[in-house]
């Protein structure tokens, strides 16, 4: 097995010239960067990362701790988290909690004894005590808040505005003619909740409507709560059914669809939907679903930059820094034709 210091007598530069342009700390010049990267594919050398984390303390590794594997909207999270870490030679090792504080906390005291450099977090929403995570902090292990975010944490995070993303979904309902529209939305006591109900409700204060609480249902942001939701909800007498859902989360949206279908509803004839995340598969769905898009890709890949800038002491403070990036209402089939089919 090749040495680096047989690809440094290779590409003609020194070791140090040679970890710098494997590790990607410190700048080095594009032609020494060929000369080092040919080197390092004609010998096939492979850095030993044992020896170089027992030297520089760092293992080159970051954790990634989701809420819900199922739930398509992380995927594209995971790769842009990947993609980015990859970028700057770090591995990044996911981990799932089933939205389960006590898994949750058997995952971190696992990276805490793995030596994890860093780690991207979605909370899980159940947590309330944060004394596990402010100890990794307070152990030096930088952490990124992703999606959900405790405002009384000191940690950096990337989230989207939801309140206005689900403003502006439900102000499009409104447009189309919709007075009854209801609200299945997810657990409030976590931030995304509770967000994206304050848009629902301001859509509709701003309309002058009037919030009705037999169509609001809050639950898990699971597809059997809102399955059993719109069963509800279709229960109703017809003269105070809801003429439009909006959904909080893709999940949540497959439990509507689930229940339309099964009472022989349809949408957006009979019940207009639009929904808080934008379905990967979307186009496989009619009719299309009107969806507000989170940039999930970004979110991940601007959460392990975040993360490595501190493992890098690039910030520029300790101050935690908060990314919140924009959503795009994307106008689709479920209820792009309620004016003409229903009025």
């Amino acid at each position: 097995m090749a040495t680096i210091k047989e690809v440094a007598r290779r590409a003609g530069v020194s070791v140090g010239t040679v970890s710098n342009v494997m590790t990607g700390s410190v700048t080095v010049s594009s032609d020494l960067k060929h000369r080092v990267n040919a080197a390092v594919r004609e010998l096939h050398y492979r850095p030993n990362h044992v020896a170089r984390s027992l030297k520089t303390r760092q293992t080159k590794t970051i954790g990634m701790i989701i809420s819900d594997i199922t739930n398509p909207f992380y995927p594209q999270m995971v790769r842009g988290a990947e993609d980015a870490a990859l970028q700057h030679h770090y591995m990044l090792v996911t981990f799932n909690t089933d939205d389960r504080v006590e898994r949750e906390d058997q995952v971190l005291a696992e990276l805490s004894a793995r030596k994890m450099d860093g780690l991207l977090l979605v909370i899980a929403q159940h947590r309330t005590d944060m004394r596990p995570l402010l100890a990794l902090h307070d152990a030096g292990m930088p952490i990124v808040c992703l999606d959900r975010v405790n405002p009384g944490l000191p940690f950096d995070s990337v989230t989207v505005n939801n309140v206005k993303g689900s403003q502006e979904c439900v102000q499009h309902l409104i447009a189309l003619g919709h007075r009854r529209i209801a609200a299945i939305t997810g657990n409030l006591s976590v931030g995304i909740g509770r967000e994206r109900f304050r848009g629902y409700k301001t859509a509709l204060r701003e309309a002058g409507l009037e919030l009705i609480d037999e169509l609001v249902a809050v639950g898990e942001f699971r597809q059997s709560t809102a399955y059993e939701t719109t069963l509800r909800l279709l229960s109703l007498p017809t003269e105070r059914r809801p003429t439009a859902i909006f959904s909080a989360n893709s999940l949540m949206t497959l439990g509507v669809l689930r229940a339309l279908e099964e009472k022989g509803v349809s949408c957006p004839r009979d019940i207009a939907l639009a929904t808080f995340d934008d379905l990967t598969l979307a186009n496989a769905f009619r009719p299309h679903l009107t969806s507000v898009a989170q940039p999930t890709y970004e979110i991940g890949y601007r959460g392990a930059e975040l993360l490595i800038e501190r493992l890098r002491n690039e910030a520029v403070d300790q101050t935690p820094r908060h990314v919140r990036m924009r959503t795009e209402l994307r106008i689709r089939e479920s209820t792009a034709d309620y004016r003409g089919e229903c009025r």
